[in-house]
């Protein structure tokens, strides 16, 4: 019998808004790293495993202890296999994230699950909403890697952002597990367990059952935040952020809705990039999502999706006969997701260019005197000197070499010690073979010497 106890914990009191900022660690802040690790099971879990682990290879810094390019993320976010891996950071951090390939990638993660029995009981099992529930790989992240830990495990100084996305597929959108989604949920975020939202991010329909929230019965003194109306009562809005704000407004309004489902996040968002775009999408200053000091102490933002997709060309492609139903079903879905993700891609990529346009001119309105109370000097000092890029990293960046046999890894959320082996060394060459990650690296190597030094002569400002 499929398990639909609402993973939620409704609360009498309102919820805290999300925060305004993502985290300032308080060192140099010239680059900010942002990360989205795509869906893929454990092949993308393993991807993301090895660009993380090639990031943590680049010191920008030696004094006073050694950073390297991986202190600088401030954001992770996941979709399905790609959310563990960005949970499992966010849990442990830059010092306890590299035995995941240990605990995680060479383990067999589909030992609490269904995935073989006799066809009559799979039709059946999927006919009543899918073959797993909660009880299954949520069950097992919880026993073998998260250990019980909740959402307020993340609320630590040095750890990053964490983006969770799963489907709300009541309102046919992205669901991110953030402050603002569990208030207008009348919900606390904090009791809810990382294994509960990593497991509906990878929640493929038919081999699992939706995942269920409980909508608000009560009043919990629900206040819309400020975005949220703005959004709805927007006459040219942002499409996909009405589309969300929506979705919000109707845990509190919709009388019809009293539960909500969860589904795979790569229905609506593969590549984990909804967080970072709506905080775009939604922001009243040019700085944010980072705070006055971080847009004007920076030099670069970089944000790095990674793409665990494959792609295999289907066999049918030079017969006449028509193919079966399951394998029509398979390509349908295939394209959709490959669509929506070029798509999704080139949004994100389009608004971080129009961000960098906006931070070009919010930092170069500033006086002399804004400038040093929010840098610390004018060491150095341009404000056009700041550069916004977003970077796609696939098993194309990797080597030529191994391309083939990359392709061919299957999504699963147990595979050979091999192949786990063979992605993390392709994830570790698409960062190395990168020639805007290698530039910011060596740029921010730079960068981390200026706050030490005499004050300079302001660059020319137009």
């Amino acid at each position: 019998m499929v398990n639909t106890t609402p993973i939620n914990f409704v609360t009498p009191e309102p919820a805290a808004p999300s925060a305004q900022y993502i985290p300032d660690r308080g060192d140099d802040g010239s680059t900010v790293v942002a990360l989205s690790f795509s869906g893929g099971g454990t092949r993308a879990a393993a991807f993301a495993h090895g660009v993380l682990l090639e990031l943590d290879s680049f010191t920008v810094d030696e004094h006073p202890y050694r950073r390297t390019l991986l202190d600088n993320v401030r954001s992770v976010a996941g979709t399905s296999g790609g959310a563990v891996a960005a949970a499992y950071l966010g849990y442990r951090g830059k010092e306890g994230y590299k035995d995941f390939r240990e605990k995680f990638l060479y383990k067999d993660a589909e030992s609490y699950m269904v995935t073989r029995a006799l066809p009559g009981a799979v039709v059946k099992a999927a006919l009543a909403g899918g073959v797993n529930d909660r009880n299954s790989f949520a069950r097992w992240l919880d026993d073998n890697l998260f250990e019980q830990a909740t959402f307020s495990a993340f609320r630590k100084p040095d750890r990053p952002l964490v983006w969770i996305t799963a489907s709300d597929i009541y309102n046919n959108t992205p669901f991110l597990f953030t402050q603002d989604t569990f208030a207008a949920l009348c919900s606390d975020l904090d009791r809810l367990k990382i294994s509960e939202a990593v497991g509906a991010s990878a929640a493929v329909p038919i081999a699992f059952a939706p995942i269920i929230l409980r909508t608000p019965r009560t009043d919990c003194k629900y206040s819309r935040p400020a975005w949220l109306q703005k959004a709805i009562d927007a006459e040219n809005p942002s499409v996909r952020l009405q589309a969300y704000a929506r979705a919000l407004d109707s845990y509190q309004s919709d009388g019809k809705l009293e539960y909500v489902r969860l589904l795979d996040g790569a229905l609506t968002d593969n590549l984990g990039i909804t967080g970072l775009t709506l905080e775009r999408a939604k922001a009243v200053e040019p700085y944010l999502p980072l705070s006055p000091r971080q847009a004007v102490r920076m030099h670069n933002f970089l944000f790095i999706v990674t793409d665990a997709g494959r792609y295999v060309a289907p066999e049918w492609g030079e017969s006449q006969t028509p193919p079966h139903i399951g394998k029509i079903l398979a390509a349908a879905s295939q394209t959709a997701i490959s669509s929506a993700t070029r798509s999704g891609f080139d949004a994100v990529d389009l608004a971080l260019e129009q961000w960098q346009e906006k931070l070009v001119r919010y930092r170069c309105s500033l006086s002399r005197d804004q400038v040093r109370k929010l840098r610390g000097t004018l060491a150095g000092w341009n404000c056009r000197g700041v550069t916004v890029t977003t970077e796609h990293v696939s098993f194309r960046d990797a080597d030529p070499g191994l391309f083939a046999r990359l392709n061919k890894i299957q999504t699963r959320l147990k595979l050979p010690r091999a192949e786990v082996d063979l992605v993390i060394e392709a994830g570790r060459q698409a960062i190395r073979n990168n020639p805007n990650i290698q530039k910011v690296a060596q740029e921010t190597r730079k960068d981390a010497h200026i706050f030490d030094t005499a004050e300079l002569p302001l660059v020319a400002q137009e």
